[in-house]
């Protein structure tokens, strides 16, 4: 048990944190659209930029364990991670747009389910790209 517990650790992880990644970013979500009654679009972008600064930090120091606090390297780290997250962030918020302003549906089932496929999406990209051995 120990054996695969080491082995998927990353793995193990990134669904800790993405699960309470997701939970803030469809707090914040809900929050914004049915507590303050800001409009959808702006509710999930701001939803958006508290998810990703969570998810950076966590998955930087825990998920991958990049520990290099080295300037050049948290700045090409941070900035492949927004880039990655705004292209999986764009197609939540046109999967919101789609679903809640044009088809009228119901704003959390979508919003789960766009964080299903964007959950995934992430991981492939901060696996390969963002936070990848050297």
């Amino acid at each position: 048990m120990k054996a695969l517990l080491e082995k998927y650790r990353g793995l193990i992880l990134y669904a800790v944190f993405g699960a309470l990644t997701t939970a803030i970013n469809i707090a914040a979500y809900a929050l914004c659209y049915r507590v303050l009654k800001l409009p959808n679009v702006p509710s999930n972008v701001v939803a958006w930029v508290l998810a990703v600064l969570f998810a950076f930090v966590t998955n930087k120091l825990y998920v991958f364990e990049s520990k290099s606090l080295e300037r050049g390297t948290v700045l090409r780290e941070l900035v492949s991670f927004v880039g990655a997250r705004l292209a999986t962030g764009l197609l939540d918020l046109a999967v919101m747009f789609v679903g809640v302003d044009v088809l009228h549906g119901p704003d959390l089932v979508f919003k789960v389910a766009s964080n299903i496929v964007v959950i995934l999406l992430n991981y492939v990209f901060s696996k390969l790209i963002v936070f990848r051995k050297k």
